[in-house]
């Protein structure tokens, strides 16, 4: 049982939209992942999504609303619920999912799609 510093581990990432498991618990992995641009829509089956604003601005858009997201505030995503991130400058996000959950859902793209499960 070691500490995590987010901050030393957020240093060591230097791609967008790639989240890195940092810890895992209960079959569920935690993530970090820089934002920066905007993601594709999609959604996921099985699995919801929480997403905690560690740095930095972003917005979940949702078909029928955004919501604007800031350090220290969490939303849960509700699987089945088609959604995007948009960070218009560099954003920092901790990520709590199930284990072995693809970024992109049921979408693939080559350009956002993250391997599973990598590891800091």
């Amino acid at each position: 049982m070691d500490k995590v510093s987010l901050a030393e581990k957020l240093g060591l990432i230097n791609e967008h939209w790639r989240p890195k498991v940092i810890g895992e618990l209960n079959g569920q992995e935690v993530k970090l992942v820089k934002f920066k641009g905007t993601f594709v829509w999609h959604h996921h089956d099985s699995e919801d999504e929480l997403f905690l604003g560690v740095s930095g601005t972003f917005r979940v858009e949702f078909r029928d609303r955004t919501v604007e997201m800031g350090p220290g505030e969490f939303i849960i995503v509700p699987r089945g619920v088609e959604h995007r991130t948009v960070a218009d400058e560099e954003a920092a996000i901790l990520v709590f999912e199930p284990a072995a959950t693809r970024n992109t859902g049921d979408i693939e793209d080559g350009e956002f799609t993250a391997p599973t499960g990598v590891r800091l």
